[in-house]
């Protein structure tokens, strides 16, 4: 597994509204990832995409925002490998919040899903590890975060609210749930180390309406998931969900 480094990001660089956000890699130094919303034409395109459950069984990704049971709005938070102690802090600190009712309390109709880029054997280890209450798919062929323009890169970024551990200290539980993982044969399936996430809200106007995204965040760094009072904040824009300090 990589190791994250502490470099600075290039900035970045205009892209046509028809072309839609393109891709920012290590190879490719002058694109970055943007929180350009993605055209109608590539929301169609993803959703008949699969993702893998903790079975390792297909599921179309338009299941998990417009599937029989899902609610109106549905959060789409794409995790880094899952081997990341910086992603798990962002979800340990996200679901606290959200079962202590305090800081983010989640709007009716409104449900969060995860998708890491991983093996999905790991799922079950990653809820163990943060005690993640929502479900969790893998997307190991990484198509969802490339036609996503979510970007690659290892570098690390300024240190978000949401990290409590040191840094020293999150690497080394990283390397070491990766050696946990050797007899199961999934130590080095984690997923790509240089693959970033980001978070999508998908949401339809009215009843039938088919779901579109409607705000997005790509990670620029390692550790640039949204803090969660930002979350808050986009997921109750009218503020009728009481913010209170953690």
């Amino acid at each position: 597994m990589a190791s994250e480094v502490e470099t600075t990001p290039t900035p970045k660089t205009s892209t046509s509204q028809n072309d839609g956000p393109k891709t920012a890699t290590v190879a490719d130094p002058k694109l970055v990832a943007s929180d350009q919303l993605p055209s109608a034409e590539t929301c169609h395109q993803v959703g008949n995409y699969t993702v893998l459950d903790r079975e390792g069984s297909t599921v179309p990704f338009k299941d998990l925002y417009s599937g029989a049971d899902s609610t109106r709005r549905v959060l789409v938070i794409f995790i880094r490998h899952f081997f990341c102690g910086s992603c798990q802090e962002f979800v340990r600190a996200l679901a606290e919040s959200v079962r202590r009712d305090d800081l983010l309390r989640l709007p009716k109709s409104t449900s969060i899903v995860i998708i890491g880029c991983g093996d999905p054997g790991l799922i079950d280890v990653y809820v163990g590890e943060t005690g993640c209450p929502f479900p969790i798919y893998a997307d190991p062929t990484g198509k969802l975060y490339d036609d996503l323009a979510m970007a690659k890169t290892l570098a690390l970024g300024s240190r978000p609210e949401y990290i409590r551990k040191s840094m020293l200290r999150i690497v080394v539980e990283s390397i070491w749930q990766g050696l946990w993982q050797i007899s199961s044969g999934l130590a080095t399936k984690g997923g790509d180390s240089s693959q970033n996430g980001g978070e999508f809200l998908f949401e339809s106007s009215k009843e039938g309406e088919e779901k579109q995204i409607t705000w997005c965040h790509r990670m620029k760094t390692t550790r640039d998931h949204s803090e969660i009072a930002d979350l808050a904040r986009i997921l109750d824009p009218d503020c009728k969900v009481l913010l209170a300090k953690n």
